[in-house]
């Protein structure tokens, strides 16, 4: 997913052996924030705000995993 910062100085919270997790991805949509926690290999953990540009047809396409499996279930109803 193509992501931004809400915060530009999240930026600098980030560790190159960061695990990422999505704290609220069941709720993915249009206009509405994404907040990740980036879990740090010494146990600690920062939770940043990312902001998209997806409208509501390309997370139709991200949850189905791509356009064409959406396309897909819809043919076959």
């Amino acid at each position: 997913l193509a992501l931004t910062f809400a915060n530009e100085a999240d930026y600098d919270k980030v560790q190159e052996d960061d695990r990422i997790d999505f704290k609220d991805l069941t709720e993915f949509a249009p206009e509405k924030p994404l907040t990740l926690v980036f879990k740090h290999a010494d146990g600690s953990s920062e939770t940043i705000v990312t902001n998209h540009t997806y409208n509501a047809q390309q997370i139709a396409w991200f949850k189905a995993g791509s356009a064409l499996n959406l396309i897909r279930a819809e043919i076959e109803g």
